[in-house]
């Protein structure tokens, strides 16, 4: 089992073998303190600027604790940033530099650090920022391409996987200093934005498969990756829970309104669809110095990745939002909710007859025409 002093001494030394650069001079900019939020919602942002770069400040503190994912009161030991699974929304614009603070507050039992998808170097920012319980550290990098990327924890070896799928990580999200655009020169906005983050989580048994309880992340570590290694989810849920998006939980909007939606997967590829709705632009990849697709019915996004749709609703109602793997919708939990309030559209959509006896015995055995010609249209 791994203890507190074996994962201590494991950081110290990783620490030692890493090479270290030297201290980065002050830059003479501007800066901005941002106050972050917990999903599925994002801190106020420009989607343009005109202003020169600047550096953009932010603090993560982890925090290790206990939660509960399902309505049967399973509970995980997490270990998040800033107590929430996913972490927070960073946005900058692209040429900021992205200043991070991160917390390893004493009270905590492992080392933790943070991998940057969108950062060059470093594994991330990973090697210089691999802090114990106790310590804090200041990484800063240049947002250089545009995009949403993942970040998430990465203290090395089996370690790396276990933190990710406790709870360990976020989206950065890097916009085009122009703003969003169509690949064709038409801009987009959004009235609105959610940070969904999937998780998939890896729960031990008991011997009468039961869900285990445990009094730290150190004690759950070896039967949680136990279950890990088996690839095979005990959860796979949005916001750290099932049922975290869904009913008075739901996620708002009204007809006429566009709205960009974040979904991130730090470990296992997802496969976001709104039922009754579709992605009108939808980067897939995540990376907005690539044009658009248009029109998607399902969209990929990649275990490690995230990406963005921007979609107008165009009728109420409620829309669910799940990841089409149905089984890991329906019986693991990857289920949202869009509760959209406007006026109903006859032209998009109208019942033209409603449920009712069948009154033509005929129509109740269903038959084909029989095959026949040869397939041309000519």
């Amino acid at each position: 089992m791994i203890t507190r002093r074996n994962a201590l001494m494991g950081a110290a030394i990783a620490t030692l073998l890493t090479a270290m650069p030297a201290l980065a001079a002050e830059l003479d900019l501007p800066r901005q303190k941002i106050d972050l939020v917990a999903p599925p919602f994002v801190h106020p942002h420009e989607q343009a600027t005109t202003q020169k770069p600047k550096i953009i400040e932010f603090r993560l503190v982890v925090q290790e604790k206990e939660i509960v994912i399902d309505d049967q009161g399973t509970k995980l030991r997490a270990m998040t940033y800033n107590g929430s699974i996913p972490g927070p929304m960073m946005v900058v614009h692209e040429g900021d530099y992205l200043e991070l603070t991160l917390v390893n507050p004493e009270t905590n039992s492992m080392p933790h650090n943070i991998d940057f998808h969108a950062a060059t170097g470093a594994l991330g920012g990973a090697e210089l920022t691999l802090i114990n319980p106790g310590e804090q550290v200041v990484l800063r990098f240049k947002a250089t391409r545009p995009g949403v990327f993942v970040y998430h924890c990465a203290p090395g070896s089996d370690m790396t996987p276990w933190h990710v799928t406790s709870g360990m990580s976020g989206v950065v999200m890097v916009l085009p200093r122009a703003g969003l655009s169509d690949g064709k020169g038409k801009p987009l906005h959004y009235d609105r934005i959610y940070y969904i983050g999937e998780n998939d989580f890896y729960i031990p048994r008991d011997d009468k498969g039961k869900f285990k309880t445990y009094d730290s992340p150190g004690e759950a570590y070896a039967d949680t990756i136990e279950v890990m290694r088996k690839l095979i989810p005990t959860h796979e849920v949005f916001e750290g829970r099932v049922g975290a998006l869904t009913g008075k939980n739901a996620l708002t909007a009204k007809v006429g309104e566009t709205v960009l939606i974040v979904h991130s997967q730090a470990n296992r590829d997802s496969r976001p669809h709104l039922i009754g709705g579709h992605g009108d632009y939808v980067w897939e990849t995540g990376k907005f110095s690539n044009p658009p697709e248009t029109n998607l019915e399902t969209w990929f996004i990649r275990g490690g990745s995230a990406g963005a749709a921007l979609y107008t609703f165009r009728q109420p109602g409620i829309y669910a939002y799940v990841n089409h793997n149905l089984i890991e919708a329906v019986e693991l939990g990857a289920t949202a909710h869009f509760k959209v309030e406007g006026a109903w559209n006859d032209d998009l959509m109208t019942q033209v007859k409603p449920p009712a006896p069948i009154t033509d015995a005929s129509s109740v055995h269903g038959s084909l025409a029989p095959a026949v010609g040869t397939g041309r249209l000519d």
